[in-house]
């Protein structure tokens, strides 16, 4: 019988890393948790949690606005980037420690040092010391992707960057149509720097349902940002302590900063999952089961680098999944077709199901009920912003398939019919349920008309 250093050796602490580790190790596995890093992963040190407290913090000049129409005096205010970053880094830091400290106390060890495979059993750590183990989980995320390729790449920020800036620029530029593009727009032009969106795609959010698309385009034009969509940056210069962008068509115009969100890659590369014969995917991706188990069936993964649904909450589902299914005795798949989603864009997004597009390619006939209004807030502040609220329903068996909203606390909403949808909920399960009044979420049990094109 071979014996090996630990029962699990898992490379990225991580959500779904750690996780996968405290698990198996109250399982009685012994583990080991490599990070080369920050323990937490992407979305605690430079993703969700800092991202989401910057989005707090460009909102407060909104608050500001609408206060005085409430009868309050408006008195001269300032911001100062370097203060929110300073108490933005004191809750990581917070964070960070407490990931440690539930990570050790469960019984995982930890080590701070890169690991790469050497083949499907053993693992080399930057120190040279190696190790071995029976398993071995990949939880090393996704990394932004910047097009190599481009002329003056190497002068584009990252969300990884946004996070670190010394001051704010006067302009930025930001390109990429999905999530982290439209919350840092969102978040920069909260904090009065002159924004461009730059979309290649024909509307921002592709895979989003149409109406939020669209929507959200409108509230963020309204709200300052300058969106350009169907183009893109053929090359980026250095100008003065800026940079000068070019697009295709041959405009080109000065910003103090260029952000690439164009998108997230899994985090593969030099890892040695070659050498131990892991299969990638086509999109350069650890191929997995529906356990995340790779090719090599002592090797699993979870989280980002499998690409199936990139969102922290998924990693920790997979994380713990996989701890039960190897050291638990309880084989456990993750059901990843209800995912309740949110987008902390201005305004904001839940969603939660199919949107119009996918139920009208499912089922034969489709209901659409939805509504759009000012907030109540709005009514006496003047803000000119409105919220959207749709309900796909399959018309033969009633049954509620997808709910999308943008406006305030969207996302809260999306949590609670995550759960109405995954149970099953009709249309009639909403109309009989009470309303909360006065409420924006009444709409959804109010809503009794179907939507017909030309109304």
């Amino acid at each position: 019988m071979t014996t090996y250093d630990y029962d699990l050796f898992v490379i990225g602490a991580g959500s779904g890393g750690v996780r996968a580790g405290r698990i198996a190790a109250k399982h009685g596995a012994k583990v080991a948790v490599a990070e080369e890093y920050r323990v937490g992963g992407t979305c605690v040190i430079r993703g969700c949690v800092p991202k989401k407290l910057l989005v707090y913090a460009s909102k407060f000049a909104e608050d500001f606005e609408d206060a005085v129409g409430f009868g309050w005096t408006s008195e001269k205010v300032s911001f100062d980037w370097a203060t929110l970053i300073e108490n933005k880094d004191k809750e990581i830091d917070r964070l960070n420690k407490a990931y440690i400290r539930n990570l050790e106390g469960a019984g995982a060890e930890l080590i701070l040092e890169r690991a790469v495979l050497e083949d499907r059993h053993t693992v080399r750590l930057a120190s040279g010391r190696k190790v071995t183990a029976k398993y071995i989980l990949i939880a090393t995320g996704a990394t932004p992707f910047v097009p190599r390729h481009l002329p003056g790449h190497q002068l584009a920020i990252t969300s990884n960057e946004a996070f670190h800036l010394e001051k704010l620029p006067s302009r930025i530029v930001i390109v990429g149509g999905g999530y982290i593009a439209v919350e840092f727009a969102g978040i920069f032009s909260g904090l009065g720097v002159e924004t461009v969106l730059l979309y290649r795609g024909e509307q921002i959010l592709r895979g989003f349902d149409d109406d939020l698309r669209n929507h959200l385009a409108a509230e963020m034009i309204k709200k300052g940002v300058e969106l350009r969509t169907e183009t893109d940056v053929t090359r980026i210069d250095r100008s003065g302590d800026g940079v000068r962008v070019t697009l295709e068509g041959g405009a080109a115009f000065g910003a103090g900063q260029i952000m690439f969100a164009t998108g997230r890659i899994p985090n593969v590369a030099g890892l040695g999952l070659e050498a131990a014969g892991v299969e990638l995917t086509p999109h350069h991706a650890v191929k997995v089961d529906d356990y995340s188990r790779s090719s090599v069936d002592n090797i699993y993964a979870v989280g980002d680098v499998t690409n199936r649904a990139n969102l922290t909450p998924v990693a920790i589902r997979e994380g713990h999944a996989f701890a039960d299914t190897v050291f638990g005795g309880r084989p456990t798949k993750v059901d990843h077709s209800l995912i309740p989603t949110a987008v902390f864009s201005q305004p904001e997004i839940g969603t939660v199901g199919l949107t119009e597009e996918e139920a009208r390619r499912q089922v034969k006939a489709v209901d659409i009920y939805k509504t759009s209004f000012r907030p109540m807030k709005n009514t006496v502040s003047g803000r000119d912003e409105r919220t959207l609220m749709k309900l796909v329903v399959d018309g033969e068996t009633d049954r509620v398939l997808g709910c999308h909203i943008c406006g305030p606390d969207a996302g809260e909403m999306a949590q609670l019919l995550g759960i109405s949808l995954r149970l099953g909920a009709t249309k009639a399960d909403f109309d009989a349920t009470m309303a909360v009044h006065p409420t924006a979420a009444e709409e959804l049990v109010t809503l009794r008309d179907k939507w017909q094109p030309g109304r």
